[in-house]
């Protein structure tokens, strides 16, 4: 099993640890409801569920 010769300093571990950052997620405006959204995902407004600008489930007529 590997086993370090040396201590690795706290400077260096949290130099390499850098590049791991968070990003902001990228936010969308439905062209059709103008509801802000994560990209690729769809969104529920008004009891309708959208997906690129078309509705694809609407609970308001099921329960009707």
């Amino acid at each position: 099993m590997a086993h370090p010769k040396r201590k690795i300093s706290k400077t260096r571990r949290d130099k390499r640890r850098t590049h791991y950052k968070a990003t902001s997620p990228q936010i969308a405006v439905c062209s059709t409801t103008g509801e802000s959204h994560l990209y690729h995902r769809a969104h529920w407004h008004e009891g309708k569920l959208y997906y690129r600008g078309k509705v694809l489930i609407d609970r308001t007529a099921e329960t009707a």
